[in-house]
C-alpha cells in the first residue's frame, strides 16, 4: 500500500507524472472530497487549464484501452480518476531524447483508494480494468481531435509493461494493431530546461 501525506502527491520515476490523493472527510453519511481545485493543483506543479472532462465505462473486467495520446497542436495532459471499480493505469514516456524515453509507471486507481494520476503532455496513457463495470473520469488540457490521435501498442515487448493477467482481454481493433515504440514517429521532444 502506498502511503501518501496530505498535501498528497508522490513524484514518480517519470518526471512530471504524479500520483495524487485528495483528502476525504468522513462522517456518518459517507465522505466529502474536493476532486479538483486549480489553485491547489498549481501548488503541486500541475499548471494546466483543463478544458474537457471525459467519462469512460468498461463493462467487462480485463478491458484494455490504450496506449493513447494526442499530438501537437492538440496534445493533452490528463488527470485520471477511477470513480467505480478498479483499474491498472499506465503512463509511458514517448518524448524523443528524454532520459526516460520508453519507460513506464503504473498504479492501481480505484473508487475505494481515491488515487488520481496526472499524466503530462508527451506521455501515452492506457489502462486495464480489474473489475466489471469500472468507470473513469479524466480531465484534459485540450479538446479531443480525431486527427491528432495517436496510439502505441499496449503489449510492446520492448516496453515490458507488467500488466496484470491479460489472458482474455476485451480490446478494440485500433488498440490491438497499434505500432511498436520503435516504429512510432513520436511528435514529442524532451525539453531539458523544463
Amino acid at each position: 500500500m502506498i502511503k501518501l501525506k496530505d498535501p498528497s502527491y508522490k513524484k514518480t520515476i517519470l518526471k512530471d507524472v504524479k500520483l495524487l490523493k485528495p483528502k476525504r472527510y468522513f462522517d456518518e453519511r459517507g465522505f466529502f472530497e474536493e476532486i479538483y481545485n486549480q489553485n491547489r493543483y498549481e501548488q503541486l506543479g500541475i499548471n494546466f487549464i483543463f478544458v474537457q472532462d471525459n467519462h469512460s465505462k468498461s463493462i467487462h473486467k480485463q478491458t484494455l484501452r490504450g496506449l493513447h495520446f494526442q499530438s501537437f497542436t492538440k496534445a493533452q495532459a490528463k488527470l485520471i480518476s477511477c470513480i467505480k471499480g478498479r483499474i491498472f493505469d499506465v503512463a509511458v514516456d514517448i518524448r524523443l531524447g528524454s532520459p526516460t524515453y520508453g519507460k513506464w509507471v503504473s498504479y492501481e486507481l480505484s473508487a475505494e483508494n481515491g488515487y488520481k494520476l496526472f499524466i503530462p503532455i508527451g506521455f501515452a496513457h492506457g489502462f486495464l480494468t480489474l473489475q466489471e463495470n469500472s468507470e473513469i473520469i479524466y480531465k484534459c488540457s485540450d479538446y479531443y481531435d480525431p486527427k491528432s490521435e495517436g496510439v502505441l501498442l499496449w503489449n510492446d515487448p520492448n516496453l515490458g509493461i507488467n500488466w496484470p493477467k491479460t489472458k482474455n482481454i476485451t480490446i478494440n481493433q485500433r488498440d490491438s494493431s497499434a505500432p511498436l515504440l520503435k516504429n512510432l514517429n513520436s511528435p514529442f521532444t524532451w525539453d531539458e530546461k523544463r
